[in-house]
Protein backbone atom coordinates (compact mmCIF):
# COMPACT_ATOMS: atom_id res chain seq x y z
CA UNK A 1 0.00 0.00 0.00
CA UNK A 2 1.05 3.56 -0.55
CA UNK A 3 2.69 5.43 2.32
CA UNK A 4 -0.18 7.92 2.07
CA UNK A 5 -2.66 5.32 3.34
CA UNK A 6 -3.22 3.71 6.70
CA UNK A 7 -5.57 0.95 7.76
CA UNK A 8 -8.57 1.64 9.99
CA UNK A 9 -10.30 -1.03 12.00
CA UNK A 10 -13.53 -1.32 13.89
CA UNK A 11 -14.56 -4.11 16.17
CA UNK A 12 -17.82 -4.26 18.03
CA UNK A 13 -19.26 -6.35 20.82
CA UNK A 14 -22.37 -6.60 22.96
CA UNK A 15 -21.95 -7.53 26.59
CA UNK A 16 -23.83 -10.70 27.65
CA UNK A 17 -24.90 -8.92 30.82
CA UNK A 18 -25.02 -5.21 31.67
CA UNK A 19 -21.70 -3.50 31.08
CA UNK A 20 -21.31 -2.56 34.75
CA UNK A 21 -22.11 -6.09 36.00
CA UNK A 22 -19.31 -7.63 38.10
CA UNK A 23 -19.10 -10.45 35.53
CA UNK A 24 -17.38 -7.95 33.20
CA UNK A 25 -14.84 -6.75 35.77
CA UNK A 26 -11.98 -8.71 34.17
CA UNK A 27 -12.56 -7.10 30.81
CA UNK A 28 -12.96 -3.59 32.21
CA UNK A 29 -9.84 -3.99 34.37
CA UNK A 30 -7.74 -4.97 31.35
CA UNK A 31 -8.68 -1.99 29.18
CA UNK A 32 -6.20 0.62 30.36
CA UNK A 33 -3.27 -1.77 30.11
CA UNK A 34 -4.23 -3.16 26.70
CA UNK A 35 -4.89 0.33 25.34
CA UNK A 36 -1.49 1.49 26.60
CA UNK A 37 0.11 -1.51 24.90
CA UNK A 38 -1.64 -0.61 21.64
CA UNK A 39 -0.48 3.00 21.82
CA UNK A 40 3.10 1.85 22.44
CA UNK A 41 3.00 -0.61 19.52
CA UNK A 42 4.98 -0.08 16.34
CA UNK A 43 2.67 1.29 13.67
CA UNK A 44 -0.07 2.60 15.99
CA UNK A 45 -1.59 5.89 14.77
CA UNK A 46 -4.89 6.61 16.60
CA UNK A 47 -7.66 5.03 18.67
CA UNK A 48 -11.19 6.03 19.60
CA UNK A 49 -11.44 7.34 23.14
CA UNK A 50 -14.59 8.41 24.97
CA UNK A 51 -14.86 10.35 28.21
CA UNK A 52 -12.56 7.86 29.95
CA UNK A 53 -9.34 6.36 28.62
CA UNK A 54 -11.33 3.88 26.54
CA UNK A 55 -14.34 3.88 24.24
CA UNK A 56 -16.77 1.85 26.37
CA UNK A 57 -18.86 4.97 27.00
CA UNK A 58 -19.16 5.89 23.31
CA UNK A 59 -22.80 5.23 22.43
CA UNK A 60 -22.51 3.65 18.98
CA UNK A 61 -26.14 2.54 18.95
CA UNK A 62 -28.45 4.99 20.72
CA UNK A 63 -30.16 3.37 23.68
CA UNK A 64 -27.89 0.31 23.71
CA UNK A 65 -25.18 0.96 26.34
CA UNK A 66 -24.07 -2.68 26.27
CA UNK A 67 -23.01 -2.45 22.61
CA UNK A 68 -19.41 -1.25 22.54
CA UNK A 69 -17.16 -0.16 19.72
CA UNK A 70 -13.40 -0.08 19.37
CA UNK A 71 -11.76 1.74 16.49
CA UNK A 72 -8.16 2.45 15.65
CA UNK A 73 -5.88 3.43 12.79
CA UNK A 74 -2.54 1.76 12.07
CA UNK A 75 0.33 2.32 9.67
CA UNK A 76 -0.48 -0.95 7.90
CA UNK A 77 -2.28 -4.25 8.36
CA UNK A 78 0.89 -6.02 9.45
CA UNK A 79 1.33 -3.65 12.42
CA UNK A 80 -2.31 -4.04 13.43
CA UNK A 81 -2.14 -7.81 13.09
CA UNK A 82 1.07 -7.91 15.14
CA UNK A 83 -0.70 -6.17 18.01
CA UNK A 84 -4.06 -7.91 17.68
CA UNK A 85 -2.82 -11.48 17.46
CA UNK A 86 0.76 -11.55 18.71
CA UNK A 87 0.76 -9.15 21.66
CA UNK A 88 0.33 -11.51 24.62
CA UNK A 89 -1.82 -9.29 26.86
CA UNK A 90 -4.23 -8.52 24.02
CA UNK A 91 -4.39 -12.20 23.08
CA UNK A 92 -5.29 -13.06 26.68
CA UNK A 93 -8.28 -10.71 26.52
CA UNK A 94 -9.29 -12.08 23.10
CA UNK A 95 -9.20 -15.62 24.45
CA UNK A 96 -11.81 -14.69 27.07
CA UNK A 97 -14.20 -12.71 24.83
CA UNK A 98 -16.88 -15.44 24.88
CA UNK A 99 -17.15 -14.97 28.65
CA UNK A 100 -18.15 -11.34 28.24
CA UNK A 101 -19.75 -10.89 24.81
CA UNK A 102 -22.52 -12.30 22.63
CA UNK A 103 -21.41 -13.34 19.15
CA UNK A 104 -21.83 -10.71 16.42
CA UNK A 105 -20.99 -11.35 12.76
CA UNK A 106 -19.18 -9.61 11.38
CA UNK A 107 -17.63 -8.02 14.44
CA UNK A 108 -14.48 -6.66 12.79
CA UNK A 109 -13.85 -4.74 9.58
CA UNK A 110 -10.72 -3.16 8.12
CA UNK A 111 -10.45 -0.52 5.40
CA UNK A 112 -7.89 1.85 3.95
CA UNK A 113 -7.94 5.53 4.93
CA UNK A 114 -5.82 8.45 3.85
CA UNK A 115 -3.04 9.22 6.31
CA UNK A 116 -4.36 11.78 8.78
CA UNK A 117 -8.00 10.74 8.41
CA UNK A 118 -9.77 10.00 11.70
CA UNK A 119 -12.72 7.71 11.00
CA UNK A 120 -16.04 8.27 12.73
CA UNK A 121 -18.09 5.63 14.49
CA UNK A 122 -20.76 6.05 11.80
CA UNK A 123 -18.12 5.38 9.13
CA UNK A 124 -16.95 2.26 10.95
CA UNK A 125 -20.47 0.92 11.41
CA UNK A 126 -21.13 1.56 7.71
CA UNK A 127 -18.03 -0.47 6.83
CA UNK A 128 -19.25 -3.33 9.04
CA UNK A 129 -22.63 -3.20 7.29
CA UNK A 130 -20.89 -3.17 3.90
CA UNK A 131 -18.81 -6.19 4.89
CA UNK A 132 -21.97 -7.99 6.02
CA UNK A 133 -23.85 -7.26 2.80
CA UNK A 134 -21.08 -7.48 0.18
CA UNK A 135 -18.36 -9.57 1.79
CA UNK A 136 -14.68 -8.65 1.80
CA UNK A 137 -13.11 -6.83 -1.12
CA UNK A 138 -11.03 -3.78 -1.92
CA UNK A 139 -13.22 -1.34 0.02
CA UNK A 140 -13.60 -3.32 3.26
CA UNK A 141 -11.92 -6.52 4.34
CA UNK A 142 -10.91 -8.85 7.15
CA UNK A 143 -7.57 -10.14 8.38
CA UNK A 144 -8.30 -13.46 6.67
CA UNK A 145 -9.09 -11.77 3.36
CA UNK A 146 -5.90 -9.69 3.62
CA UNK A 147 -3.74 -12.79 4.31
CA UNK A 148 -5.35 -14.64 1.38
CA UNK A 149 -4.67 -11.65 -0.87
CA UNK A 150 -1.00 -11.69 0.22
CA UNK A 151 -0.71 -15.41 -0.54
CA UNK A 152 -2.29 -14.96 -3.97
CA UNK A 153 0.01 -12.03 -4.75
CA UNK A 154 3.08 -14.02 -3.68
CA UNK A 155 2.01 -17.00 -5.82
CA UNK A 156 1.60 -14.85 -8.94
Amino acid sequence: MSAARHVAQINVARFRVAKDDPANAGFMAALDHVNAMAEASEGFVWRLVGDGNDATDVEAIPGDPDFIVNMSVWRDVAALEQFAYRQQDHRAVLARRKEWFDPIEPSTALWWVDAGHVPTVAEGLARLAQLASEGPGDAVFTFRHWREHLRETAAS
